[in-house]
């Protein structure tokens, strides 16, 4: 992961981690595996930094965990969104999209009529 990266995520990888769970529960790997194709591989989330979130969202009550077998039929703990979880993703994902659209109009803010910035 580049430094970028690692800067954006700071702050969302609960919220990345939260939304692969949308569908139903998921290992430690399969996380990983769907951030990286969900983002067109721009985010490889390393191992320790996912775990360490899970363990933190865990303990906030935003997911559960079971051991479980996975695809390969190694033992597995798959995780889960709990009730809390969807609200926190809903309350996230909102926050996220108003500091995105802030971020947009800044950006865009004094452009010519062109849309393209002048180099004064």
């Amino acid at each position: 992961m580049n430094r970028r990266t690692n800067m954006l995520l700071q702050g969302t990888l609960g919220m990345l981690i939260l939304r692969s769970l949308i569908w139903g529960p998921r290992h430690g790997y399969d996380v990983m595996r769907w951030l990286r194709e969900a983002s067109e591989d721009a985010l490889r989330i390393e191992e320790g930094a996912l775990y360490q979130a899970l363990h933190r969202m865990e303990s906030q009550d935003w997911i559960e965990a079971e051991w479980g077998t996975s695809e390969n039929n190694r033992r597995a703990k798959f995780y889960r969104l709990t009730t809390e979880g969807r609200e926190q993703l809903r309350h996230e994902t909102a926050s996220w999209r108003d500091h995105v659209d802030a971020i947009t109009r800044v950006l865009g803010f004094g452009l010519p009529p062109s849309g393209e910035p002048s180099d004064a």
